[in-house]
């Protein structure tokens, strides 16, 4: 296997010289055991910021063992500090399974991706809008869950809520992807493009939702004392998605 420049997507200059390197270390560790390496992610969306976005890539192996893992491992601490997230790894056969269990998340690898070596698998890969909705509620309700005890473990601090904000917005984004799946809209485009449809699809109002956006690609900042009313806004934004996504539920549109 091999990636030349060519292979590559068009990106940040800076994403491609980490993107590269990597890709060539990745390939003398393990080469021989990779059957495709697969970029998704903020990249292939677009949305990539240097210095805040990570690199994520799907890994797919022959076997695993410990001392792949291990190999993988020195990569990861070479290369985690340039923002390569450790990629997600797995055989082709549990990348099926896989994709049943979690059908949220690798419908949005499927829409959005580039196969950067080997054969890609998503073309084959069957993955059908039918039970988004119990992932979709899951997923809801386990964000604000997680969201209050976070605030907690971080004290209510403002260095807490600025590193939680945007977690919780990252996990939200496949959700919201996934409803307007349930709806017959299309799921494609930018997190900003998404949250600005959705008046329009769920009456739901997009302002907090898309200040944590900008906070997330550091376009603003509000100041120390703002951040625990935004978190507070932010809650309530969530639950009111909740609540909408009830109320379709119970009118039998979702």
């Amino acid at each position: 296997m091999s990636t030349s420049s060519r292979n590559l997507p068009d990106m940040p200059e800076e994403a491609r010289h980490t993107l590269q390197p990597y890709l060539g270390q990745l390939r003398k560790q393990i080469g021989e055991h990779l059957e495709a390496v697969i970029l998704y992610g903020s990249l292939v969306r677009g949305e990539y910021v240097q210095g805040r976005s990570n690199i994520n890539l799907l890994l797919l192996i022959r076997q695993f063992s410990l001392d792949i893992g291990q190999r993988c491992g020195s990569l990861h601490r070479r290369w985690g500090k340039e923002g390569v997230v450790a990629p997600l790894m797995m055989k082709p056969e549990e990348l099926v399974n896989s994709s049943l269990l979690f059908p949220l998340e690798f419908l949005e690898i499927k829409d959005s991706h580039v196969l950067l070596e080997g054969r890609d698998p998503f073309p084959e890969l069957h993955l059908t809008n039918k039970n988004l909705i119990v992932p979709c509620q899951q997923e809801l309700n386990g964000n604000l869950i997680r969201l209050r005890q976070r605030f907690v473990e971080g004290e209510g601090k403002a260095e807490a809520i600025f590193a939680l904000l945007p977690l919780s917005l990252n996990a939200l984004m496949p959700c919201l992807r996934g409803l307007f799946r349930l709806l017959d809209q299309s799921p494609s485009g930018t997190s900003a493009a998404i949250l600005e449809r959705l008046p329009k699809t769920l009456q739901v109002e997009p302002g907090v939702f898309q200040e944590v956006l900008e906070l997330k690609r550091g376009l603003s900042s509000p100041g120390k004392k703002e951040f625990p009313r935004l978190y507070e806004r932010y809650v309530q934004g969530l639950e009111g998605l909740i609540r909408r996504v009830n109320e379709l539920i119970a009118e039998g549109r979702l």
